[in-house]
């Protein structure tokens, strides 16, 4: 099993993994939001259950990205039916959310592969190489 890191506590090594899942708070919940309504715990839930358990946003971090979804016009929220704890504030994506979902998710795409042909300079290299060909 992964080991379990949050958006806020995380061991050092997994300090540039963790900020950047931090970046793309706004986009991981306009994709659970993208496969329907939901409200913020089981957004978070969905969020936790999707890596296995190994990633969780804590909560103040997914209602501060709540509240710039809707003020951005990403999302919109409304209140839900009362069920035995209360009533729940709901979200939508709408339109103006799905394109920057998409638009994101492309940008996100286009960075991995960049990156991935840059790590890969450091496989195909021999270790006593420079890139030059000259032993170091």
């Amino acid at each position: 099993m992964p080991e379990k890191f949050d958006s806020d506590t995380f061991l050092a090594s997994d300090a540039f993994a963790a900020d950047l899942l931090r970046g793309h708070t706004d986009t991981i919940v306009l994709a659970v939001l993208s496969q329907g309504e939901s409200y913020g715990f089981e957004i978070f839930k969905t969020i936790r259950d999707a890596t296995g358990g190994a990633y969780e946003i804590k909560e103040a971090t997914l209602y501060a990205s709540y509240r710039r979804l809707l003020k951005d016009g990403l999302v919109e929220a409304f209140w839900g039916d009362e069920t035995q704890g209360g009533r729940r504030k709901y979200y939508r994506i709408t339109d103006a959310g799905r394109a920057v979902y998409g638009h994101n998710v492309q940008a996100w795409e286009i960075t991995r592969g960049l990156i991935d042909s840059l790590l890969r300079l450091g496989k195909s290299a021999d270790p006593g190489t420079s890139r030059s060909g000259r032993r170091s």
